[in-house]
């Protein structure tokens, strides 16, 4: 019992971490024209 008070609020700040960078990289255009990127990686074949 007594470690659940450890990890759940270490819990809620890996969430809100996550989020946060997720947002973070979400407003900053990251997450933008991902066809273009398809279309550029390499051909091994």
């Amino acid at each position: 019992m007594e470690s659940l008070y450890l990890l759940i609020p270490l819990g809620v700040v890996t969430v809100v971490g996550f989020a946060g960078i997720f947002i973070a990289a979400a407003l900053n255009g990251q997450f933008e024209e991902l066809d273009r990127q398809q279309l550029e990686l390499p051909d091994d074949e």
